[in-house]
C-alpha cells in the first residue's frame, strides 16, 4: 500500500482534529454561553496545527522542543479555559468547559503526533466525563 502524501496527511490530521471534538463541542454549545463549537473546534485545531509545525521544524527525537511546544499549547489553552471561567458572589460557572477545553487541546496534539489511539480516546473519555458528571450532578440536586 503507498503511503499518504506527507501534506495530504496533514489535512488529515487537521481535520480528524475537529471531528474528534465535535461531540463534546456540540454538548457544550448547547449547555452555557461560555465555550461550543467554535472554541473547541479551533483550540482543537491550533494544538494540531502548532505540533504539525513543530514537527516539520525538528524531528521527533529533539524530546526538549517537543516538551516545550507542548508546555506553551498547555499554558496558552489554560488562558482561553480561565476565560470561560465566571463566577457571581458565591457561585462559580464553566470549570467544566475550561477543565475540558484543555483536553480537547491534548486531543488536538495527539493527532498532530497521529496518536489515533490516544486521540480516539480522549474524545470518548471527555464526552463521557462531561454527559456522565452532568447527569449524576444534576440528580444530585
Amino acid at each position: 500500500m503507498d503511503e499518504i502524501h506527507p501534506t495530504l496527511m496533514m489535512i488529515l490530521q487537521l481535520v480528524a482534529s475537529v471531528v474528534l471534538v465535535l461531540p463534546v463541542a456540540w454538548d457544550r454549545e448547547h449547555e452555557g454561553p461560555s465555550m461550543g463549537l467554535r472554541t473547541f473546534s479551533l483550540v482543537s485545531l491550533g494544538s494540531c496545527a502548532y505540533v504539525l509545525i513543530g514537527l516539520s521544524l525538528v524531528s521527533t527525537e529533539e524530546h526538549e522542543v517537543m516538551i516545550r511546544l507542548l508546555q506553551g499549547l498547555m499554558s496558552g489553552i489554560g488562558f482561553v479555559g480561565g476565560g470561560a471561567i465566571i463566577k457571581d458572589s458565591d457561585h462559580v460557572r464553566g470549570t467544566a468547559s475550561a477543565a475540558s477545553i484543555w483536553v480537547t487541546g491534548a486531543l488536538g496534539a495527539a493527532t498532530g503526533f497521529q496518536l489515533w489511539g490516544l486521540a480516539v480516546a480522549l474524545s470518548i473519555a471527555n464526552f463521557g466525563v462531561i454527559v456522565v458528571m452532568t447527569r449524576v450532578k444534576r440528580a444530585v440536586k
